[in-house]
């Protein structure tokens, strides 16, 4: 199987690609993975990689195509794989089907404006990592070891709204373009965990 996951920030998505990849022995590929393992062997590609990465530029489309292609041919992707975080525009989803054909394009669909409240509502306590949510734990204490919470800046709600903004516009396009490649496959994402992962095995039959 070789499935692709798309989910706004906060819907879900990491939680449910690792679940995906354990039950069905798939390796999970994440283009950001993929660039720094590069970039940490000094290959050819992650020093092209790194180039434009250190001149604060993004990493062309061909380029992180090339090192997909190249990853995607190695033996633990035999039998399939799942694509986290790629292709997040058309023009990337043109490139990618140069390359390999997809079986399935999961879409978790969430309420944006609950996703929203949602991760606005996240705390995390930077001592020991433990994460909950404010209606969870109103004294703004950590249940785990007594440290303070804080809201991580990328969980402030304008910074939440502008990211799901930006998601909005661009996934738009990707979900209609699968849609029309007959593979693409609607999960409610707002679900449970358990449920939503069961929705996922049934649309993967």
């Amino acid at each position: 199987m070789k499935l692709i996951i798309m989910g706004a920030p906060g819907s879900g998505k990491g939680t449910q690609a690792a679940i995906i990849c354990k039950t069905h022995n798939l390796p999970h590929i994440s283009t950001g993975d993929i660039l720094r393992k590069n970039i940490a062997d000094g290959t050819a590609l992650g020093k092209q990689a790194k180039s434009f990465m250190d001149a604060g530029k993004l990493v062309p489309d061909e380029l992180v195509v090339a090192l997909l292609k190249d990853r995607i041919e190695q033996p633990d992707c035999a039998e399939g794989f799942l694509l986290d975080g790629f292709p997040r525009t058309k023009a990337q989803a043109d490139a990618l089907a140069q390359i390999v054909k997809i079986d399935v394009a999961l879409n978790l669909e969430t309420d944006l404006d609950k996703l929203a409240d949602r991760m606005a509502s996240r705390r995390v306590c930077l001592k020991c990592g433990y994460t909950t949510s404010a209606q969870d734990a109103p004294d703004g204490i950590c249940k785990a070891c007594g440290d303070k919470l804080v809201i991580r800046d990328d969980d402030k709600r304008e910074v939440v709204e502008n990211r799901l903004k930006v998601y909005a516009e661009n996934t738009a396009p990707l979900v209609e373009y699968y849609r029309a490649a007959g593979v693409l496959a609607n999960v409610d994402g707002m679900q449970s965990i358990e449920d939503v992962n069961k929705a996922i095995e049934a649309a993967l039959k």
